[in-house]
């Protein structure tokens, strides 16, 4: 019965304890519980804070008890991304170098989890400084896809999708620079939102105008999604690109008539190469946007340059953020991380200034299609989850991948244009493996890549498909 409860949706749950049919404490125990079953199947929760969570769970339902008013997350449990600082909590960014690092300070995105009411219960697996989409590191090892153990979760929020995927949490936190939200949230059938840059602000960060690098929430509906990103959004005075629009417009009904809405389907945007397996998968569902009434044609605007602008916006980034360590730290940092670095080293200022035209000519050519299509969809992730001995794919359909994360182009293609995208579970290749949608919507319209998500998920169930790592427990 505890497994059960554990995959109920954070929205059914939070009802549950508001109506108190259902303690923090005894939905923690029946977490805690799932995670000692099925963690180390997988390898997805790597800092367990048990007795932290279990305090957290008595002081909220004292709180309750008391009659206190209570946060949109209140008891429901949580796991963070180990990329993200958190106060008290070991911090490792999956490096050596900071191995055993506990923050005395939280982030941004915590604070606001904390002061929704969350239970905190530990930290999720990454890639190395979260580079790549693919979770390993030399401090915790592999985290595994839960359809299929062999086979890599994706990243670099892959500890968090696996987490989601076997009920060890109901909602989780991750970011996204090339696609860590949506990738992992693709290959273990959940839901990922890389939302708008600055709709979740983030701080502490170097770079605080940097659009590039969003946080935001993760979950297995599109509805919790929603009431998770509700804690999240909103202003924050240390954030100077934070939109003002308060989080709580989030708690609004997802439910809308699509009937006559204009939607873009491309492949691959005329751009990559897409194995068939994950094209087909997708394709077999598509159906069912015009079940709930959207116009889909095949189209997809001019995506040139988009390469360029991406790896060079990362390249510039790299080289803010590992100069320092690789001077101090070079042999404990991974190959991959140390040749992005050093690209942005050779970069000069003219290479970013052209960068920044070209992605400025590129949004404007977006926006122009998407004056006509109010959505573009697409793959996540242009391969089915691969391997996980293989680092990263180097060829699909006989292309070579000339880099590390050349395989992704299909979501950092979007990440160049600022606009709001998420990760929808929509199919399985003929081999079970999850094949995630990507909905792309207009500049800042976060609300509406929720409700058309929410529809489509309505209209297919995809994401109530359980993995084969909870077979039996």
């Amino acid at each position: 019965m505890s497994s059960e409860l554990c995959f109920k949706t954070a929205v059914e749950l939070s009802g549950l304890v508001r109506s108190r049919e259902l303690s923090a404490r005894e939905l923690l125990d029946a977490h805690l519980e799932q995670i000692e079953r099925v963690n180390p199947r997988v390898n997805a929760i790597v800092t367990l804070t048990d007795e932290l969570a279990l305090e957290q769970a008595a002081a909220a339902d004292e709180s309750q008890a008391r009659g206190d008013e209570l946060g949109p997350l209140h008891g429901l449990p949580v796991a963070h991304k180990d990329l993200i600082a958190t106060a008290g909590i070991r911090t490792t960014w999956g490096s050596p170098i900071y191995a055993d690092f506990v923050p005395t300070k939280d982030a941004l995105i915590i604070e606001r989890l904390k002061s929704a009411g969350v239970i905190q219960v530990g930290k999720t697996n990454v890639p190395e400084f979260g580079a790549g989409s693919q979770t390993f590191n030399p401090v915790f090892g592999a985290c595994l896809n839960p359809y299929d153990t062999s086979r890599t979760c994706g990243g670099s929020s892959g500890g968090a999708a696996v987490a989601l995927a076997c009920g060890m949490v109901p909602i989780a936190d991750g970011s996204d620079t090339g696609g860590s939200l949506r990738n992992p949230a693709n290959f273990c059938n959940v839901v990922g939102f890389r939302t708008s840059p600055g709709r979740v602000p983030v701080y502490p960060t170097d770079l605080g105008w940097f659009p590039i690098s969003v946080q935001g929430p993760m979950a297995r509906t599109v509805e919790d999604t929603a009431l998770m990103l509700s804690a999240l959004a909103g202003p924050d005075p240390r954030v100077p690109i934070s939109l003002a629009e308060p989080g709580s417009s989030f708690r609004g009904s997802l439910e809308r008539d699509f009937s006559g809405v204009n939607v873009a389907w491309s492949r691959d945007l005329g751009m990559f190469p897409v194995d068939d397996a994950v094209a087909g998968a997708l394709e077999s569902q598509l159906d069912a946007f015009a079940t709930i009434g959207c116009s889909l044609d095949h189209a997809h605007p001019d995506f040139r340059d988009a390469d360029f602008c991406f790896k060079t916006l990362r390249a510039w980034a790299f080289e803010s953020k590992f100069t320092p360590l690789l001077e101090e730290h070079r042999d404990k940092i991974k190959e991959t991380i140390i040749w992005n670095a050093e690209e942005g080293q050779r970069q000069s200022g003219p290479d970013v200034a052209r960068a920044e035209r070209l992605r400025t000519a590129l949004f404007h050519r977006v926006r122009e299609f998407m004056e006509e299509y109010e959505f573009l969809i697409l793959p996540v992730s242009q391969v089915a989850p691969f391997d996980v001995e293989t680092p990263y794919i180097t060829e699909i359909n006989g292309q070579e991948m000339e880099t590390y994360i050349d395989w992704m182009m299909s979501c950092y293609f979007i990440t160049v244009t600022g606009l709001p995208a998420l990760s929808l579970p929509l199919g399985f290749t003929d081999g079970g493996l999850p094949v995630g949608l990507q909905i792309v919507g207009r500049h800042q319209d976060d609300f509406g890549v929720l409700q058309l998500a929410y529809a489509i998920q309505q209209a297919t169930g995809t994401w109530q498909r359980r993995p084969e790592a909870v077979a039996g427990v």
